[in-house]
């Protein structure tokens, strides 16, 4: 059992959710998602949205972050999945992509990421995310300074 409450408030992450377990697989341990995350984790957001933290720590924080994500994206699926395993370092790189729509719009949302992945002792305590954020502007719409309209 997880220590984040309300799972089901993440509904709209459950393929994001299955293919990071399934790239982690035997690695770490944990049922879900957050289980995989140490209770410190560190999230890096290197390339990213403006208005999203570029570092959120803390499972916990980390849960908190996703938790209204449904009401930006739905995800239907995560596909493509790459891994890459320094067994050596416990580093982790995880290539995957994803379908949806974007909520406010309505708009079909897809994308590609990249995670690297610290593992230490079979948890996740570090996680850096690219992913492209021009894929997340043509879903939800452009910011009003990128366009030139104020």
């Amino acid at each position: 059992m997880t220590a984040v409450s309300d799972l089901a408030d993440f509904q709209a992450l459950d393929p994001f959710f299955r293919i990071i377990e399934e790239g982690v697989a035997g690695l770490v341990d944990g049922e879900h998602f957050f289980d995989l995350l140490a209770e410190d984790v560190v999230f890096e957001y290197v390339i990213t949205v403006p208005g999203y933290p570029r570092r959120v720590e803390g499972r916990q924080a980390v849960a908190e972050l996703y938790r209204p994500y449904g009401a930006t994206f739905s995800l239907d699926r995560c596909y493509d999945l790459a891994v890459h395993h320094d067994q050596v370092t416990g580093v982790v790189v995880l290539e995957y992509a994803s379908q949806g729509r974007a909520i406010p719009t309505g708009a079909a949302y897809s994308n590609r990421y990249i995670s690297v992945l610290s593992i230490v002792d079979r948890k996740i305590a570090h996680w850096r995310d690219y992913l492209d954020p021009l894929a997340v502007f043509d879903a939800i719409g452009w910011p009003a300074a990128a366009t030139g309209n104020a």
